[in-house]
């Protein structure tokens, strides 16, 4: 238990189903996700966005899975503006026609999240699986018709880290306010496909100078953002800006978690907004305080001068690599289990690894994974 009360969870993530279209092979949706195909209903949905605002949040991302599979979008965007939210749709298009565009616009949706997998139409489709390129371009276009800010966004990988001058050039030509240039974290579906997605320092080097050389090109036209992937950098960041100190993540069946990922730790039970109302989730519940603050943690965390500054890093991480939630994320160079990490950059030099196929993200892939023994 924290020694302090916590503030406000400033940042509420609706993920309003799982069902999605695309089959990304890095999606940070969980390997188990057809096991949790239960969704909140439209009432629950409306009650978790008032109580959610009475306790001090103040921006609203619609997400999934592909949230415009849930025809009640509109009435729960409309909802979100009328308690005085900052609204963001987080889409891969895909349902995005003109006409729902206008009805969202009218609703009060203030800013739409595009993904794109990459520049090409080969390697888009590839990695999501589907035909989507060409209907992503038009989306593109049907939101700036709605003068909505626009922000594309593109998760990179060993397939499409050497794509990125041609990236920056599509996202520039379909006018495009913000580039998110999302280098890989892996956790779920990309950590299963991490043989294959892990590029060496090299590619990563290569393309941030790519990345800085159209930041001077650009200037204030377009701005991009260039996310560290964890392994590379070797210095941990706060998990979500904090472990329940600014993020509330409701999944699709009301499971209420302090990240994305955070359903896979070993002995947390975390609450159900069908259950108990958010207040008491948000500042009660053993799941959002088991590593609130600085109390929870072991050496070296324990005594280390910067854990005030990283709380321990990624509650997720530590336990993928080292099967200890409480141990420190192994992606810091002081954590006893950093070798791992350097391992896994190393094993990105090596064909023979990448050889097994890419494993994309689908209901029977999920079912068969989630039934498998673990280790």
């Amino acid at each position: 238990m924290s020694a302090h009360p916590p503030g406000p969870p400033l940042w509420l993530l609706a993920e309003l189903t799982y069902r999605c279209p695309l089959h990304c092979v890095f999606c940070y949706n969980p390997v188990d996700f057809a096991r949790h195909e239960a969704e909140l209903s439209t009432a629950d949905w409306l009650r978790v966005l008032q109580e959610a605002r009475e306790l001090g949040a103040v921006q609203c991302g619609f997400s999934g899975g592909e949230p415009l599979l849930r025809d009640d979008l509109e009435m729960l965007v409309a909802r979100a503006r009328e308690l005085g939210f900052y609204t963001n749709l987080l889409t891969s298009g895909v349902g995005l026609t003109a006409a729902r565009a206008s009805a969202l616009k009218a609703a009060g949706l203030d800013h739409v999240q595009l993904s794109f997998q990459d520049s090409t139409r080969e390697m888009n489709d590839f990695l999501s699986h589907t035909k989507t390129f060409d209907l992503k371009r038009k989306v593109a276009d049907i939101i700036r018709s709605q003068d909505w800010p626009m922000v594309m966004n593109v998760v990179l990988h060993r397939h499409n880290i050497e794509h990125v001058d041609r990236i920056i050039a599509m996202a520039h030509e379909l006018g495009a306010s913000h580039v998110e240039l999302a280098n890989t974290q892996y956790y779920s579906w990309a950590l299963l496909n991490r043989a294959q997605l892990l590029p060496t320092l090299a590619q990563l080097q290569a393309a941030e100078a790519v990345v800085n050389d159209w930041r001077a090109r650009l200037g204030s036209r377009m701005k991009l953002f260039w996310v560290v992937p964890d392994y590379h950098e070797g210095q941990v960041k706060k998990c979500s800006n904090g472990w329940g100190q600014m993020f509330l993540n409701i999944a699709p069946d009301g499971t209420a978690l302090p990240c994305h990922t955070a359903r896979m730790l070993p002995g947390l039970a975390f609450p159900n907004v069908r259950e108990q109302g958010l207040r008491e989730i948000w500042q009660d519940s053993e799941g959002f305080n088991r590593y609130r603050g600085t109390a929870w943690m072991k050496e070296p965390c324990r005594s280390c001068e910067q854990r005030e500054q990283d709380l321990g890093g990624c509650r997720c991480q530590a336990w993928l690599l080292t099967q200890d939630a409480a141990a420190a994320d192994p992606v810091c160079a002081k954590s006893p289990q950093h070798a791992r990490v350097r391992q896994a950059l190393a094993d990105a030099h090596e064909p023979r690894l990448r050889e097994q196929p890419l494993v994309f993200r689908d209901r029977a892939s999920s079912l068969r994974l989630s039934s498998e023994p673990a280790g």
